[in-house]
C-alpha cells in the first residue's frame, strides 16, 4: 500500500464516519446540544457558589475543563460506533475491500477530531456570550484547541479500543461513561484541587484530567504555562503509546478471527 493510498483509504473512512454523524440525528444532537448544555448548567448552577482563584468570573475557570468534559463523554460514540461496526459485519466488509486495514482506526479518530474541533468551537462560542474571554492572546489560544483537540484523539483511541474489546454498542457506551465519570468529578475541572478532602488530592494532583484541564486553563487565563503544557503533553504521549499499539492489535486479532 503506498502512502498516497492510504491517505485516500483514511479520508474514504473518515467521509463515511462524518455522513453517519451528519445523517443520525441523535449524533448530531449529542454533538451539538449537550456541549451547549454543559456550559450554561454549569455556568449558571455552580458560577453563584464556586468561587475560583485568581479569575473573576467562573466561566474562565470552568470552559477549559467543559473542552475536556465534552470531549470525553462524546468520545464514547466512537466504542459505540466501533462495537457496532463489529456487530453489523461491516468491519468484515472493509476486510473485502482492497484498502488498507489502518485507515479503518485511522479514519475513525480522524472523524471524531474534526467533531471535536466542531464542538470545541461551539463551545467558544457560546461560552463569549456568557462571559468567557482568552485571556492570553490568540497564539495561547490557538494552542488550547490545539491541546485539546490532542485529549480528544486520545479518547478516540482509548474508546477504539474499548469497542473492539467489548464488541457490544450498549455495554461499550456505559462502560466508557463509568471510567470518565469518575475521572472527571476527581480533577480539578469544576473546582480547584486545594478544596477537596487531603485523600482525595493525592490523587486529583496525578489525575492524567486534572493536568490537561490545568494546562488550558494557563493557556486561557495566562500566567506560567510551560509546567503545566510540558506535563499535559507527556501525560498525552504516554497514553497514546499504549492505547495506539493496543487498538492496532486488537483489531488485526479481531479481524484475523
Amino acid at each position: 500500500m503506498t502512502a498516497p493510498g492510504l491517505v485516500s483509504d483514511i479520508g474514504t473512512v473518515t467521509g463515511r464516519n462524518l455522513r453517519r454523524l451528519v445523517r443520525v440525528p441523535t449524533l448530531i444532537a449529542f454533538a451539538t446540544v449537550q456541549p451547549v448544555l454543559f456550559v450554561l448548567l454549569f455556568t449558571y448552577a455552580w458560577g453563584g457558589a464556586v468561587h475560583a482563584p485568581g479569575v473573576a468570573h467562573y466561566i474562565d475557570y470552568l470552559l477549559p475543563g467543559i473542552f475536556v468534559l465534552a470531549i470525553a463523554f462524546g468520545a464514547s460514540q466512537t466504542a459505540v460506533a466501533t462495537a457496532d461496526d463489529l456487530t453489523t459485519g461491516m468491519i468484515d466488509r472493509f476486510r473485502a475491500l482492497p484498502m488498507a486495514r489502518s485507515a479503518v482506526l485511522a479514519g475513525r479518530t480522524a472523524a471524531d477530531a474534526i467533531r471535536n474541533l466542531f464542538v470545541l468551537a461551539l463551545m467558544t462560542g457560546v461560552g463569549s456570550l456568557v462571559g468567557f474571554r482568552f485571556h492570553a492572546g490568540p497564539g495561547a489560544a490557538l494552542a488550547a484547541i490545539g491541546l485539546a483537540l490532542a485529549i480528544g484523539f486520545v479518547f478516540s483511541w482509548i474508546f477504539a479500543l474499548l469497542g473492539l474489546l467489548v464488541r457490544d454498542p450498549e455495554s461499550a457506551g456505559l462502560g466508557g461513561l463509568l471510567a470518565v465519570i469518575p475521572l472527571i468529578f476527581t480533577s480539578s475541572t469544576f473546582v480547584p484541587v486545594a478544596t477537596m478532602p487531603g485523600w482525595l488530592q493525592a490523587f486529583a494532583k496525578i489525575n492524567p484530567i486534572t493536568l490537561t484541564v490545568d494546562a488550558l486553563r494557563a493557556l486561557c487565563l495566562g500566567g506560567p504555562t510551560a509546567t503545566h503544557v510540558w506535563q499535559a503533553l507527556a501525560v498525552i504521549a504516554g497514553l497514546l503509546a499504549v492505547t495506539v499499539p493496543a487498538a492496532v492489535l486488537r483489531y488485526r486479532r479481531t479481524t484475523a478471527a
